[in-house]
């Protein structure tokens, strides 16, 4: 077994009843897993991933190291890192796994660091991180790498910084881009989860409060479903203005940042950049404003300028500061300004991590068989995936659709039909 570092293995009991729990969720998984049991495709792969340790992650790995691979997990977040689920995976399942719940930035990256040692032939990130230091302060290691993915938003965004800057040193699948991941996942996980976070952190009712949601894609837009389905008055912040005019079209109130900040009760950051909320919001907010971000990084929030702004700092409950100002008026930050639904949280429910993982499994087959022709740039995963994953999705919840018939193919594929 390759060396690990995890908070303590005695908790691999409960660890192993959660990722079990969660595979009864994930049955497109678990069908991937079977034929990749039978077939082994990654055999002698070795598979570096940096996610999110979760019993959902954890039954990716466990998908990854049946089809072969060798496979190394490092945290991708030091707070949403489930020690039981990490202790399970070393203990029950082989594979080796670097994380601590609130492990300090050094150990972060140390354990970045471990898993790149073993020189990867495959790269699995969740934000970006990985793929950062292999390319800033491990490129011994880029010449083993036949390609990576990608599961987020905030993550391909950057590996398309790099693309455009011509440093990007091996090709991306950027599984966030797949129609069976960002259609479900962000809208409908994100959304679940970050209101589950929320009212974990506080136990506030959010009907009848003000709830302003930071970002308009599909993200934002399922946070600000499930809050107004929960009785919330939505307000919307956007700079795109085809996301502002959608929110209008959906009902939402559309206003400044500067004008939003003096109404909302509760502000949840999903945009992906800096600063979308920071001190002159902070000097106007209402007392007892309740601030989230379900964000990849924890820099939406301008937290420096909060802690600079604070007379007296105090935590009444688990997840939750809450910082006194001059002025007597508090404001209270949930989950260190991380994502709030997988640090306060549990994250994704492990139904909607089903198509998402599926995703990842099969863009690691694809990039195995296929990395080697191709170009050092980010490519969508092939519809070829997408499709199978929806097809086996509908097969488990035991659902059918039709099939066009040849004369509607034909019909759909020729342009000399008239009226």
């Amino acid at each position: 077994m390759d060396a690990h570092d995890v908070t303590d293995l005695g908790l691999a009991a409960d660890g192993r009843g959660r990722i079990e729990w969660a595979d009864r969720e994930m049955p497109v998984l678990r069908l991937i897993r079977d034929r990749f049991a039978r077939e082994r495709p990654l055999e002698g792969i070795c598979v570096a991933a940096c996610m999110h340790v979760t019993p959902e992650t954890a039954n990716l790995m466990r998908t990854l190291a049946d089809g072969g691979a060798r496979v190394l997990l490092c945290a991708s977040n030091p707070l949403s890192t489930q020690d039981e689920v990490a202790a399970s995976l070393v203990a029950d399942y082989g594979i080796a796994t670097f994380g601590r719940r609130g492990e300090a930035d050094e150990t972060y990256y140390t354990h970045i660091d471990r898993v790149l040692d073993r020189r990867p032939a495959i790269v699995m990130d969740d934000g970006g991180d990985l793929i950062k230091v292999l390319h800033a302060d491990r490129r011994d290691g880029l010449t083993d790498v036949i390609a990576g993915t990608e599961d987020t938003t905030t993550g391909v965004m950057r590996l398309k910084a790099m693309e455009a800057d011509g440093v990007l040193a091996f090709p991306i699948i950027a599984v966030n881009e797949a129609q069976t991941k960002h259609l479900f996942e962000d809208r409908y996980g994100t959304g679940q989860s970050t209101i589950d976070g929320i009212v974990r952190a506080t136990n506030i009712l959010l009907a009848g409060r003000c709830m302003v949601v930071a970002g308009y894609g599909l993200s934002g837009r399922g946070i600000a479903d499930r809050a107004r389905g929960m009785g919330a008055h939505v307000i919307v912040l956007e700079v795109d203005p085809m996301r502002a005019l959608q929110a209008v079209m959906d009902g939402y109130r559309v206003m400044p940042v500067a004008d939003a900040a003096r109404r909302g009760d509760v502000f949840v950051t999903v945009t992906g950049d800096i600063h979308v909320l920071r001190r002159e919001h902070f000097e106007v907010m209402r007392d007892g404003a309740i601030i989230a971000n379900a964000g990849h990084f924890n820099v939406e929030v301008d937290v420096p300028a909060l802690e600079e702004l604070a007379v007296e700092r105090r935590s009444p409950r688990p997840g939750l500061e809450q910082f006194r100002l001059a002025d007597g008026r508090s404001i209270a930050l949930l989950a260190e300004g991380r994502l709030v639904n997988l640090t306060a949280g549990e994250g994704h429910p492990a139904a909607v991590m089903d198509l998402s993982f599926a995703n990842q499994a099969l863009s690691t087959e694809y990039a195995v068989r296929h990395g080697a022709s191709l170009e050092r740039r980010v490519y969508v995963v092939p519809d070829a995936i997408d499709s199978e994953i929806a097809r086996l999705k509908l097969a488990t919840l035991g659902l059918e659709i039709d099939v066009l018939t040849d004369a509607q193919s034909r019909y759909l594929s020729t342009w000399d039909h008239g009226t």
